[in-house]
């Protein structure tokens, strides 16, 4: 015999009793959660509460490191970016050729010249061309010799703006405060229409923010993420006793500091690695300079990072005091290495300070070679390898120092 089957209104009933008990399950449920909740606090003792809150302040008030970075640093860097933004430091330099028979392109020279966005100079072709390229001005415009003709004519004036090209801020700087002068130019004359022809030494047109701020990136992505988990990880290897269990094995104290220095230093490398290629081959940054120049200048960077947190964890207990450091060693040098601000539009103090940074010379030599297509041959990344190079070596020594004095 064939089983009897339900009857469909029957079931579709039981499935609606089931589908309402269960949404009423689920709100039982988060109601009594909450409720549950609520009913926590009801017998809360404010004595007890007081006690705990007074004994975690006791606690930072011993920690004097902490109660600094807490209420010092945000006042320093806070200070540090006010100084930068309002501190009036350089404008971008300019030069203004000014080859016209009449007098109009003498007016637009001295418009330049008083021109408070710029600082304008008037020069020959030759000199400006040096100039530019030597980096002493960030850009020129040539005014040609039927300037004025051409204005009295009421033609298409296109005078030329050539520029430097690896700052874009001073870059749109100096066009704004051109194309300014031929407004004014233009007012007076009537008609005429100003089309300037610019040209750029390094980078170009598509230069974008990520093509500039992408070089110096680099460097500090692999500098700073180096640095913190070389000092959190080796306060880890403190703190769970595995240096103190090498120390008690046969190992002499000379190999257990290169292990641990060249454990750290192939992760760097690698990451250095990693970090390259994702920039070149996924972001697309701009590039016209040797990769191998790019990676030797990150690895040396990578390496001063190991090395540099091997060394500051010296004077930290726990993880937590390790990325206190943070603060005190990235910050600054974020903030005067030339990564978001030019050095030469910062205030006079400032600029000494950021020449004594390491960072500053690697994110200048990350953008000769990358916006530039400089090479060893250059004066300017001689310099900037080697204050790299020294520091790399200074923190070197000063790591091994602090594995030495921990080990023995």
């Amino acid at each position: 015999m064939r089983p009897s089957r339900l009857d469909p209104l029957r079931q579709t009933a039981g499935r609606r009793l089931r589908c309402r008990d269960q949404s009423e399950g689920r709100r039982r449920s988060i109601g009594g959660s909450v409720s549950e909740a609520v009913r926590g606090f009801a017998g809360v003792n404010a004595r007890r509460v007081e006690a705990i809150t007074q004994r975690l302040l006791h606690q930072f008030r011993r920690d004097r490191r902490t109660l600094a970075l807490l209420f010092g640093a945000p006042l320093v860097i806070l200070g540090l970016l006010g100084y930068l933004l309002r501190g009036g430091g350089d404008v971008p330099k300019m030069g203004a050729v000014n080859l016209d028979s009449g007098q109009l392109g003498s007016l637009v020279a001295s418009t330049l010249e008083g021109s408070k966005t710029v600082s304008a100079s008037s020069m020959s072709q030759a000199d400006a061309e040096t100039r530019l390229r030597s980096g002493d001005i960030a850009g020129y415009v040539l005014l040609p010799a039927d300037f004025t003709a051409q204005v009295q004519q009421h033609r298409v004036v296109a005078p030329e703006v050539h520029l430097e090209g690896s700052q874009p801020g001073l870059s749109q700087s100096i066009l704004q405060s051109v194309s300014q002068s031929f407004v004014s130019l233009a007012s007076q004359a009537g008609g005429v229409q100003f089309t300037p022809r610019v040209s750029f030494l390094y980078g170009g047109p598509s230069f974008d923010t990520l093509d500039y701020f992408g070089a110096a990136f680099i460097g500090l992505v692999v500098f700073f993420l180096v640095f913190v988990i070389t000092a959190v990880a080796f306060l880890r290897e403190r703190g769970q006793g595995t240096l103190e269990r090498l120390m008690a094995s046969p190992l002499r104290r000379a190999e257990i500091v290169l292990g641990y220095m060249l454990g750290f230093t192939v992760l760097a490398l690698v990451q250095s690695a990693e970090v390259l290629a994702f920039s070149l081959l996924v972001l697309h940054v701009h590039n016209v300079g040797n990769v191998a120049l790019i990676f030797l200048l990150e690895a040396l960077m990578a390496i001063a990072a190991v090395n540099l947190g091997i060394f500051l964890s010296m004077f930290a207990r726990t993880e937590f005091q390790a990325v206190q450091f943070i603060p005190l060693v990235i910050v600054p040098q974020v903030l005067l290495a030339g990564i978001i601000f030019p050095i030469s539009t910062e205030p006079g103090p400032l600029q000494w300070l950021s020449h004594v940074l390491p960072l500053t010379y690697a994110v200048e030599g990350l953008r000769n070679i990358m916006i530039k297509g400089a090479d060893l041959t250059w004066s300017t990344l001689q310099l900037d390898v080697g204050v790299v190079l020294g520091f790399c070596v200074l923190v070197i020594l000063a790591g091994a120092a602090t594995l030495r004095r921990r080990i023995a």
